[in-house]
């Protein structure tokens, strides 16, 4: 929540329990009594009560839906800081823990943004926030009615785009380097027929053990950072 309020993420009300106002409990309400957002001190019972978990933080905050970026926002973000696109676009990715540690990867990297699709996917949910933990308010979203059309559109931008997938070749075989929208597929599906189809070329993680693939968020996590020490070592 402190990150929610340092990016300016509008908040509608914060919740605290009774007693519980140290440390960083105590920066949020200052930060949030500056930004004019009104904070109500709870008994432990009602605070538990509108909680509805197991292990309530302290602090509630009743926020708006996430401010989702259009596809054409990413690319401006790229071009304001003069560096070439690097886009994560995730297929069908249904699993919350797996879309907040994806987001909390893309801006370690310093990623442009990330495409989720409308349908058949989870969105930037509360759970979604908290696993990525706060990292959600600096990574900017953009959810769109068809990936396989948003792939063309990065194709005729001039963006490379390229598929996470076990028929490709070594992901450290392959040329990273240049603009980039990486495409990592679904827990279930990967990346599907048409999506796959968009892509320029494909890349894969080599396998030794006995599982035959890794789940989205740790593929996203390595072929991101290859494309980070490719983009490193030209520029080097």
């Amino acid at each position: 929540m402190l990150e929610a309020l340092k990016a300016g993420r509008p908040l509608n009300k914060i919740y605290i329990k009774k007693g519980k106002q140290q440390g960083d409990i105590k920066k949020i309400i200052e930060l949030a009594k500056s930004a004019g957002i009104p904070v109500v001190e709870l008994p432990c019972e009602s605070f538990v009560k509108m909680a509805q978990t197991r292990n309530p933080q302290g602090i509630i905050a009743v926020t708006s839906p996430k401010e989702y970026v259009s596809v054409e926002d990413l690319l401006e973000a790229a071009e304001e800081m003069n560096e070439e696109p690097f886009i994560f676009v995730l297929n069908e990715i249904s699993d919350p823990q797996n879309l907040g540690s994806i987001i909390r990867t893309a801006d370690c990297l310093g990623v442009h943004g990330i495409v989720i699709p409308k349908r058949r996917a989870c969105a930037v949910t509360p759970a979604v926030v908290k696993v990525s933990e706060g990292t959600s308010e600096h990574v900017n979203v953009a959810r769109v009615v068809n990936i396989a059309s948003t792939l063309e559109y990065f194709k005729e931008r001039g963006i490379w785009v390229v598929g996470a997938d076990p028929e490709g070749k070594p992901y450290y075989e392959a040329d990273l380097t240049g603009p980039i929208a990486l495409v990592v597929g679904g827990e279930d599906k990967g990346l599907g027929k048409l999506v796959k189809e968009k892509c320029d070329f494909l890349v894969s993680l080599p396998m030794r053990g006995h599982v035959t693939s890794l789940n989205a968020a740790v593929a996203a996590a390595v072929l991101g950072y290859e494309i980070l020490r490719q983009r490193e070592g030209r520029h080097g």
